[in-house]
C-alpha cells in the first residue's frame, strides 16, 4: 500500500494514463478490503461484549440483530480473497452463439445476451455490445460484449459453458416443447503490461457496413471491422463503434485478450496433465453448465453445484449472483460437479 502511494505522488505516474488507472484500481480494491478486515474486526469485539451480558435479553437481541450483518461481511470477505487472482479485476470479453437449431437457439441466445447485460447493470457495470448478428427471423446469430467494473471478470468467468433452455417454442404452431442450447465465452480484456504478439502478416482486415444499432451513420458508411487472425481462425468483429478507426482499435482489443486466453487455457491443460488435475472433468470450454427449465414445470439449475431456484423470470432478469457466488465457493473448495447429461433435471 505504501509502494502504492509513493508511485501515485510520483509526476511520472500520470504520464501513463492506462497504468495509472489500473494502479489507482488496484489501490482502491485494498483499501475496501483493508476497510473490510477493520469492520469486523471492531463487530467481532462489540458482539462479544453484548454476548458476554447474556443475562439481559436486550442485549441478546441487539446481537441477534447484529450477527447477520456480521456473517455477510466474512462471506463478502471470503469472495473477495476468491476473486484476488491477477486476472479477477479485468474487463470481461462475452461471447454468446446458439447452438443447432435455427430461430429456437437464436433466440434463446439473445435472451442470454439481455440476460448479462441485464446483470451488468444490475452493478452498476459499465456494459457495450461491440459485436451483434441479428438471426434472419428473431434472435442473434452472435454476440460480442464488454462488461466493465470491480472483478468483472472475476464474477464473469462463472458464466463459461453451454446453457440450456427447455420451453414451449413460440414459434412452433402446434406449441410442443422444445430444448435450445447456447454458448458463453468468458475471457479478460487484457490490460497492463502483458505482451500478445499480433503480426501484420497473420492479420485479414475487412470493412463492412455495420448492422447493428447505432444510429444511421453506421449504415452509411463501412466503419464496421472484421479481423481474421489466419494462424488461428479466429474472427472478431466491431461494429458498434462510430469510425473505423475505433472499430479496428476495440478489434484488436478483442482479438489480443481471445489470444492471451488461448495461451493461458493451454497452459493450464498442460499444467493440469503435470499435476494429474488433467483426469479430472472440471469445468471446460463447451461443457453444459447450466439448464432453464420452463416447461412443465419452472427450474434454473447450475449442474457444476447443484444450486437451484424456480425463479426462473428472475435468473432470465440478471439475478445471477446466485450461481455466480456459488460456482466461485465450489471451485475454491474443490467441490464442483461434472456437468455431465445425467446430471441434469429430467423433463
Amino acid at each position: 500500500m505504501e509502494q502504492l502511494e509513493a508511485q501515485t505522488a510520483d509526476p511520472e505516474f500520470w504520464k501513463n494514463a492506462e497504468r495509472a488507472t489500473r494502479l489507482l484500481r488496484e489501490k482502491r480494491r485494498i483499501e475496501k478490503r483493508r476497510d473490510l478486515v477493520s469492520d469486523l474486526g471492531r463487530e467481532e469485539e462489540e458482539i462479544g461484549s453484548l454476548l458476554e451480558m447474556g443475562d439481559d435479553p436486550d442485549f441478546l437481541s441487539e446481537a441477534a440483530q447484529t450477527l447477520p450483518l456480521f456473517i455477510q461481511k466474512i462471506d463478502q470477505l471470503e469472495l473477495e480473497e476468491i476473486l484476488s487472482d491477477e486476472y479477477s479485476d479485468s474487463p470481461a470479453i462475452i461471447e454468446i452463439h446458439p447452438g443447432a437449431g435455427g430461430t429456437e437457439s437464436q433466440d434463446w441466445a439473445q435472451m442470454l445476451l439481455r440476460m448479462y447485460l441485464r446483470w451488468s447493470e444490475s452493478r452498476g457495470f459499465e456494459s457495450a455490445v461491440i459485436d451483434l448478428q441479428p438471426g434472419e427471423e428473431a434472435g442473434i446469430k452472435s454476440a460480442t460484449i464488454r462488461v466493465r467494473g470491480e472483478n468483472a471478470f472475476g464474477f464473469l468467468q462463472a458464466e463459461s459453458g453451454v446453457h440450456r433452455l427447455v420451453r414451449i417454442s413460440p414459434f412452433d404452431a402446434a406449441k410442443r416443447r422444445h430444448t435450445s442450447f447456447a454458448s458463453v465465452f468468458v475471457y479478460p480484456e487484457i490490460e497492463g503490461d502483458i505482451t500478445v504478439e499480433i503480426r501484420d502478416e497473420d492479420i485479414r482486415i475487412d470493412t463492412f457496413r455495420a448492422s447493428s444499432a447505432g444510429g444511421q451513420h453506421v449504415n452509411k458508411t463501412s466503419s464496421a471491422v472484421r479481423l481474421t487472425h489466419m494462424p488461428t481462425g479466429i474472427v472478431i468483429s466491431s461494429q458498434n463503434e462510430r469510425s473505423q478507426i475505433q472499430n479496428r482499435e476495440m478489434a484488436f482489443k478483442v482479438l489480443k485478450a481471445k489470444l492471451f486466453e488461448l495461451e493461458r487455457q493451454k497452459k493450464k491443460e498442460a499444467l493440469d496433465q503435470i499435476s494429474g488435475a488433467g483426469n479430472k472433468k472440471e469445468n471446460a470450454w463447451g461443457s453444459q453448465i447450466r439448464s432453464y427449465v420452463l416447461q412443465p414445470y419452472q427450474i434454473v439449475k447450475d449442474h457444476r453445484t447443484g444450486i437451484e431456484t424456480s425463479r426462473v423470470d428472475e435468473v432470465l432478469d440478471g439475478r445471477l449472483d446466485l450461481f455466480i457466488r456459488g460456482y466461485l465457493l465450489a471451485r475454491w473448495e474443490g467441490r464442483l460437479f461434472t456437468g455431465r447429461a445425467e446430471d441434469l433435471p429430467e423433463v
